[in-house]
């Protein structure tokens, strides 16, 4: 089984494995303890800290280890609002962020804050002006995630950061995705890590608060990690964490030039072997490891277990994979094609072969899924008025009413125009970004009695 989903959870790395093992004997007794058993465990703790510290770029006592990334970002967030307060009460964040973040951004809305959520391009990259505009005199508190955990676009870090501290504003960046890969450059004032992104164990995370940050730590503390994070260390974790987290680095600058050669093969020959496909994210500014595309009149659910079944294990930002039947909040700022998205995510050592192997399996299995979607009756017969047709596409799910679309659309004449009704919340994005990609004019979106109207103009 080629495993190719390493941006949701890398597999452990060797170095952790060992790790593991050797602190699970040597780092089980408490660490404030002053026995030698305590002790032993403090200097494992400590040493961790230091070769995690090293790794950041910032100073060991600048950082927390947490229970999780989702728990580091979490509680950066609520103590850099905390420590701010009399500032104010504005937030700012991407629309792209990860949703630890946006979730925190709801919780600060709900209890009275303010919320300012910069939009992205099309490549999903934030400008550096739309934070400057965004700042306020009240503003608590930017966050910037340093690349995206969904397209692998990296995001200004540096210059948002610059900024920010100009206007006396601290910057959280989420590392998680790019942390691996090398330190995340730029004055920013807290960052936050997972170490199952990088071949860690899972439940271990990262807080780092730079020295003068203004931070107020909310909830019950104690004494251990700084008052940050709550209760015993689980020094193994942290230690197979550190220890994974060093050695990845090592390896980062070569693994990095032949990760990106890969997804560079990817992003180049999945258009030329698969029609209708649109690859979405950077192409220059972005994860090595990572690609993602999108398929049209495709299934995205379907698409997922039929490369499962040929031996490929990928993730999907698609609502046809959703249980709530919405687009990733991420293709959606974005605004491209999310209907059968499919995201590649490579980890360190992926051979080459496999990656010949999924090109040679993708375009079979697209052909597939949509051999079974290609045919169906649709809702209603399309209805011919003058130069125009309305399809009704209500109660129909991605990739549906994008693939009635495609069926009429020749049957008006040039400047006609096709009405798809539909209640699907993903249409409001395939359906604009189809008419991109065939080179057709997305006239906009009408009220209808159910859910919307989306009209599209043949202009050619």
């Amino acid at each position: 089984m080629a495993y190719f989903d390493a941006a949701s959870s890398a597999p452990l790395h060797p170095v952790a494995r060992q790790a593991l093992l050797a602190a699970l004997d040597e780092g089980w007794a408490d660490p404030a303890r002053l026995h030698r058993e305590g002790r032993r465990a403090r200097l494992l703790l400590d040493a961790s800290r230091e070769a995690a510290a090293e790794a950041v770029g910032c100073r060991a006592d600048e950082l927390t280890f947490t229970s999780s990334g989702t728990r580091a970002v979490h509680s950066g967030i609520a103590g850099a609002l905390a420590g701010r307060r009399r500032v104010g009460r504005h937030l700012i964040v991407s629309e792209v962020e990860h949703s630890s973040v946006l979730h925190s951004a709801e919780a600060h809305e709900a209890d009275g804050g303010s919320v300012t959520r910069v939009p992205v391009d099309r490549q999903g990259r934030v400008a550096v002006g739309s934070y400057e505009a965004a700042l306020r005199e009240d503003t608590a508190l930017a966050c910037l995630q340093s690349a995206n955990h969904e397209v692998g676009t990296e995001q200004p870090v540096a210059e948002v950061a610059s900024v920010c501290r100009a206007a006396g504003v601290s910057l959280l960046v989420d590392a998680a995705q790019s942390l691996p890969w090398g330190p995340v450059g730029g004055d920013w004032s807290l960052l936050t890590a997972s170490a199952h992104k990088w071949g860690g164990p899972s439940g271990t995370g990262l807080l780092v608060v730079r020295k003068g940050v203004r931070f107020a730590p909310r909830g019950p503390v104690d004494e251990r990690e700084s008052g940050r994070a709550a209760g015993f260390e689980n020094i193994p974790a942290i230690v197979a964490a550190a220890a994974a987290l060093r050695a990845v680095r090592a390896e980062a600058a070569e693994e990095a030039v032949r990760l990106r050669e890969l997804t560079e093969r990817i992003r180049a020959r999945v258009p030329r072997l698969v029609p209708d496909v649109e690859v979405v994210g950077d192409p220059v500014r972005r994860l090595p490891g990572v690609v993602t595309f999108s398929c049209l009149y495709v299934d995205g659910e379907t698409l997922l277990h039929e490369l499962d079944r040929e031996g490929f294990s990928v993730s999907s930002g698609s609502s046809c994979t959703s249980s709530t039947l919405t687009p990733s909040h991420v293709l959606k700022a974005m605004g491209v094609l999310s209907e059968g998205n499919v995201r590649v995510s490579l980890p360190s050592g992926t051979p080459e072969e496999e990656v010949e192997r999924f090109l040679a399996v993708l375009p079979g299995a697209v052909a597939g899924v949509r051999e079974k979607l290609g045919a169906p009756a649709a809702a209603a017969p399309a209805a011919a008025r003058e130069d125009a047709l309305v399809v009704d596409a209500l109660g129909r799910r991605c990739p549906i009413p994008v693939i009635e679309l495609a069926k009429v659309f020749g049957d008006v004449p040039v400047g006609g125009t096709v009405r798809v009704l539909s209640d699907d919340e993903a249409a409001r994005l395939d359906i604009p970004a189809w008419c991109e990609m065939r080179g057709q004019e997305y006239v906009g979106e009408e009220p209808a009695d159910e859910g919307a109207a989306y009209v599209v103009r043949r202009v050619s």
